[in-house]
C-alpha cells in the first residue's frame, strides 16, 4: 500500500499564508520524519496515524480499520483514534473490546471510553471506568472529569457527583473554569441548586458558559426571579449572552406568567440579531405557545429563517394542545416531507390527539411509522402508545406494549389504568392499581385521580376512604387536584357531608375544586346548594367556565327551576362570553322537556348552532313518557331509529315502554321487533349495595344471591307494613302483558328492592343504606322506598343513572320531580 502523501491538505494550509515561500511536498515529508524521529514515532506509524485520522473524519470507518489492522506497528494514538470512531459511530461494544485489549491507556484514552459510556446515558458504567482508571494510577486531567460530569444528569447520580467533586477539590482542580462550568451544570442537572450556587459564588473565574448554567438550572427548578437576576448581572458585567442564555431566560419567563416580559425579551433578541438563531427561536416559540398565543407563534414560525426538527415539534405540540387537530395534522404531514431526522417527530403529540379524539386508525399509521423510525423504543412514545390504545378501548394491544417498557414509570402505570376506568372496567383498573402499589411504583395526583374515579362509580365508599388515606400517606393531599378529585368520590358515595368539608379545610382552590362542589350538589339534586355554590365561586374572583354551567343548568333541569335555567343560560354568553356546547343546550333541552314546554323545547333545537342528538332526542322521549305525549314520542323516536350508530336500546325501551303503559302492546311488539332486527339488546337493570367491603350485585327476580331466602322474607315483611301504610302498586311500571297479580308480584322483585332488603338484614338498625343501579328507577319503586324508608326510620340513598335520590321519613329529596 502506498504511503499516506497529505499533498492537498498541506496545500490548503500553505495557501493562509502567502506571504512565506512555497513549502514543497518533499520538504514537508522531510519535516514530519524529523518530529516522527524527535517525538519517538516510527515514521511509517506516524503516516498511518494520519490516514486513519483522515478516513474517520470522513466516515469511513470500517476502511479506517482496514488500514489499522495493516498496520506493522501501532501506538496509543492509534488506538485511541479507532477507539474514538467507534464511540462516535454508536460502537460502544467494538470500543469497549478494543479498550480492554489495550495495554498501554492514557488518560486521554479513558476519557474516550468515559465519554461513550456517556454518550449512551450509561453514568453508572462510565463512573465505574473512571474509579478503574483512578486505580490504574492514570491521573484525570480537566477534559476527563469534563466529559464524566455531563452524563450527571438525575438524582440517582447524587453520590457519584459528591466522590467527584470531593477528588477535584484533592487534585486541586477547584480552580479549573471547565470543570467547574462542568460541576455547577451537573449540580442543576441532579436538583442540588445550593451546592451549585455553591460552587458558583467560589469559582475564581467565571465565564458566559458559568452564568448560562446557573441560569438555566434556576429555569428548570422554577425559580424564575432567581433566573432573571442572574441574566441581568450578567449582562451588567459585561458577559455576552449566547443562545443558551436567552433558552434559559425564556424558560424562566414560562413560568413568570408574565407574557410582557417575554415579549420584551423577544425585542431584545431582535435588537441583538439572535433571533435568527435557530436554538433561539424555538426557545421563544416554546415561550408562546405555553402563552397559548397562537398567533404569536405561528407568525414566528413562518418567518423564521432557519428552521429544524424541533421548531416542527413545538409548533405541533402548541396546536395539539389547544385542540386544533386539523393544523396540527397538517404540519405533521407537512414535516414527513422535510429532512429532518424522523425519529424525533413528535410521534407522542399526535398519539395523544389520537387519543384523545379516539381516533384508532391515526393511531395506528403514527405507531407503524414509529416502528418503521425505531422511535417506539423511547420511552415517551411507548407511553404514548398505551395511553392511545388504553383510551380506544384496545386493551390488549395496551396492554402488550405497556408489558413490553423497558421502564414503567408512573405514566404508563396511570395511562392504562385510567383507559380500563374510563371505559367502565373499574376493577380492572383497581387490581392494576394494586400491582402498580406492589411493583412499588409511586402514585401520583393523576393516578389518585384515576382510581377515586373508579371507586366513585362502584359507590364503594370503604375503597374511597382507603385511597383517601393512601393520598394522605403519599403527600399528595394539599394537591388541588387531588383534594377535587376526593370531594367528587364522597359525592358520588352519597356522602355530601364530607365533601363539603374536604372543601372547607382545602388550603388552595382553583376552578376545578369549586366545579367539583357546586357538581357535588346538583348530583345530589340540591339546587339551592348549587346556585349558592356557583355565586360564591363567582364572588371569589373566579371565572366560572363551561363545567360550572353544565353543572348549574342540569341542577336547575332536575329541580324544575326553568327561569333560573334559562337566566344562567343567557348570562353565558351575556356576562361571561362563554359560547354554549351541545351539552349545555342538551341540559336546556331537558329542562324545557321535563316541565312539559315541548314547544320551546322544540324551537330551541331548531335555532341551535348544529342538529339534536341522541341524547337531546332520548330527553325528549322520556319526558313524553312522563307527560304522556304520545305523538312528540314518535317524532323523537323516529329520529332516534333513523340514526347509524345508537349508545344502547334505550330509544326503543323507551318507545315500548311508552306503547306498554297506553296497553298499546301489538305497538310494543313491533318496536321490539324492530329492536331485534337492528341487533341492539336491552341494557339488563343492576343494582348493587356495598357491605363489609364487598359488593353485592342484584337483578330482577334475582335468584342466585346465598341469602335469597331470607331477602325474599323481608321483601315479603316489607310488603304487608306497606300495605298497612297506605302504598298501592303502580302496575303501568310492569311493562308486560300478564295477569294484574303477576305485575304486581313481578314489581317486588325489582333490583333496587332486593338491594335494600339484603342491606336491611346485613346491617346495624338505624344506619344509612346506599344503594347504586345502572338504570333510572321506575316510579312504582320510586314510591316503595319512600314509604320503606318511613317504616324502618332509615335513611336510604339511591344513586341511579340519572341522579341521587335522598329518601328519609317517606320524602325524597328531588320532591318527586324526576
Amino acid at each position: 500500500m502506498k504511503p499516506y502523501r497529505p499533498a492537498f491538505a498541506l496545500k490548503n494550509f500553505s495557501s493562509l499564508a502567502p506571504s512565506k515561500p512555497p513549502i514543497s511536498v518533499q520538504n514537508v515529508e522531510t519535516f514530519i520524519d524529523a518530529r516522527g524521529i524527535k517525538t519517538g514515532f516510527d515514521p511509517n506509524t506516524c503516516r498511518s496515524n494520519f490516514m486513519v485520522e483522515n478516513l474517520l473524519r470522513k466516515g469511513y470507518l470500517s476502511t479506517a480499520r482496514q488500514v489499522f489492522d495493516q498496520m506493522p506497528s501501532r501506538n496509543t494514538v492509534s488506538t485511541n483514534m479507532m477507539i474514538s470512531g467507534y464511540v462516535k459511530s454508536g460502537d460502544l461494544l467494538k470500543a469497549r473490546h478494543m479498550f480492554d485489549t489495550m495495554l498501554d491507556r492514557t488518560a486521554v484514552t479513558w476519557t474516550i471510553i468515559i465519554g461513550g459510556y456517556v454518550q449512551k446515558s450509561q453514568f453508572h458504567e462510565a463512573f465505574k471506568l473512571f474509579a478503574e482508571m483512578r486505580r490504574h494510577d492514570t491521573q484525570p486531567d480537566p477534559v476527563t472529569f469534563a466529559t464524566l460530569l455531563s452524563g450527571c444528569n438525575d438524582a440517582e447520580a447524587d453520590n457519584e457527583l459528591v466522590q467527584v467533586h470531593g477528588l477535584v477539590l484533592k487534585l486541586g482542580y477547584h480552580s479549573s473554569i471547565i470543570i467547574c462550568n462542568s460541576l455547577v451544570d451537573s449540580y442543576c442537572k441532579t436538583d442540588h441548586l445550593d451546592f451549585a450556587s455553591r460552587v458558583f459564588e467560589d469559582m475564581p473565574e467565571r465565564d458566559s458558559v458559568s452564568f448560562n448554567a446557573l441560569i438555566n438550572g434556576f429555569a428548570k427548578d422554577g425559580l424564575t426571579e432567581d433566573a432573571i437576576t442572574l441574566f441581568l448581572q450578567m449582562q451588567n458585567l459585561g458577559f455576552k449572552p449566547s443562545d443558551f442564555t436567552f433558552a434559559g431566560v425564556l424558560s424562566a419567563a414560562i413560568r413568570l406568567n408574565d407574557l410582557a416580559f417575554g415579549q420584551q425579551i423577544h425585542g431584545f433578541l431582535v435588537k441583538t440579531g439572535f433571533v435568527g438563531n435557530v436554538f433561539v427561536g424555538n426557545a421563544l416559540l416554546d415561550f408562546y405557545s405555553k402563552y397559548d398565543c397562537l398567533v404569536e407563534a405561528g407568525k414566528l414560525f413562518d418567518e423564521m429563517p432557519d428552521l429544524d426538527g424541533i421548531s416542527y415539534n413545538v409548533i405541533i405540540t402548541c396546536y395539539a394542545w389547544s385542540g386544533q387537530h386539523e393544523e396540527a395534522i397538517s404540519l405533521f404531514r407537512e414535516l414527513q416531507f422535510t429532512g429532518f431526522k424522523r425519529r424525533q417527530f413528535p410521534f407522542a403529540t399526535m398519539l395523544s390527539i389520537a387519543a384523545n379524539v379516539l381516533d384508532l386508525r391515526m393511531g395506528q399509521q403514527i405507531h407503524t411509522l414509529a416502528i418503521v423510525t425505531t422511535a417506539d423504543s423511547e420511552l415517551v412514545v411507548g407511553n404514548s402508545l398505551v395511553d392511545m390504545y388504553a383510551k380506544c378501548g384496545r386493551f390488549e394491544e395496551a396492554e402488550k406494549i405497556f408489558r413490553s417498557l423497558a421502564k414503567r414509570s408512573t405514566v404508563p402505570w396511570t395511562a392504562i389504568i385510567s383507559g380500563y376506568v374510563q371505559r367502565g372496567f373499574h376493577e380492572e383498573g383497581l387490581n392494576l392499581f394494586n400491582e402498580m402499589h406492589k411493583a412499588g411504583v409511586r402514585a401520583d395526583q393523576a393516578t389518585f385521580a384515576s382510581i377515586l374515579k373508579a371507586s366513585a362509580n362502584l359507590a364503594s365508599l370503604s375503597l374511597g376512604k382507603q385511597i383517601h388515606s393512601f393520598v394522605i400517606r403519599s403527600g399528595y393531599m394539599s394537591n388541588v387536584f387531588s383534594g377535587s378529585a376526593l370531594l367528587d368520590m364522597y359525592a358520588k358515595c352519597g356522602s355530601i357531608k364530607d365533601s363539603i368539608q374536604l372543601f372547607q379545610d382545602m388550603s388552595e382552590r382553583n376552578i376545578v375544586s369549586w366545579n367539583a362542589l357546586i357538581s357535588a350538589h346538583a348530583q345530589n339534586g340540591d339546587a339551592k346548594a348549587t346556585l349558592d355554590s356557583f355565586e360564591k365561586m363567582v364572588q371569589s374572583g373566579f371565572q366560572p367556565d363551561s363545567v360550572s354551567f353544565l353543572s348549574v343548568l342540569s341542577a336547575c333541569s332536575h329541580c324544575g327551576l326553568v327561569q333560573e335555567g334559562l337566566r344562567y343560560f343567557r348570562t353565558m354568553t351575556r356576562i361571561h362570553n362563554l359560547v354554549p356546547k351541545k351539552e349545555h343546550y342538551a341540559s336546556m333541552v331537558d329542562m324545557l322537556c321535563r316541565s312539559g314546554q315541548f314547544n320551546e323545547a322544540e324551537k330551541l333545537m331548531d335555532e341551535m348552532p348544529f342538529d339534536p342528538d341522541e341524547i337531546m332526542w332520548s330527553s325528549v322521549l322520556n319526558s313524553c313518557r312522563i307527560h304522556k305525549n304520545q305523538e312528540l314520542a314518535r317524532k323523537a323516536a323516529d329520529q332516534l331509529f333513523s340514526m347509524e350508530v345508537l349508545r344502547d336500546a334505550a330509544a326503543y325501551v323507551s318507545m315500548s315502554n311508552i306503547y306498554a303503559a297506553a296497553g298499546q302492546w301489538d305497538n310494543v311488539g313491533k318496536v321490539k321487533k324492530a329492536m331485534r332486527e337492528r341487533g341492539i339488546r336491552k341494557v339488563p337493570a343492576y343494582s348493587w349495595v356495598e357491605i363489609r367491603h364487598k359488593l353485592h350485585v342484584f337483578s330482577a327476580n334475582d335468584m342466585l344471591h346465598p341469602q335469597m331466602e331470607e331477602i325474599r322474607k323481608k321483601i315479603e315483611m316489607l310488603s304487608k307494613q306497606m300495605e298497612k301504610e297506605g302504598y298501592k302498586p303502580d302496575t303501568s311500571c310492569a311493562l308486560h302483558d300478564v295477569d294484574e297479580n303477576i305485575k304486581i308480584e313481578s314489581l317486588k322483585y325489582h333490583s333496587e328492592r332486593l338491594a335494600i332488603a339484603f342491606a336491611l338484614i346485613s346491617t346495624p338498625e338505624g344506619s344509612p343504606i346506599l344503594v347504586i343501579k345502572n338504570l333510572r328507577a321506575c316510579t312504582d319503586c320510586h314510591a316503595a322506598i319512600k314509604v320503606i324508608s318511613k317504616i324502618i326510620r332509615r335513611e336510604i340513598t339511591v344513586r341511579d343513572s340519572s341522579r341521587f335520590h335522598h329518601f328519609k321519613d317517606g320524602i325524597c329529596s328531588c320532591g318527586d320531580y324526576w
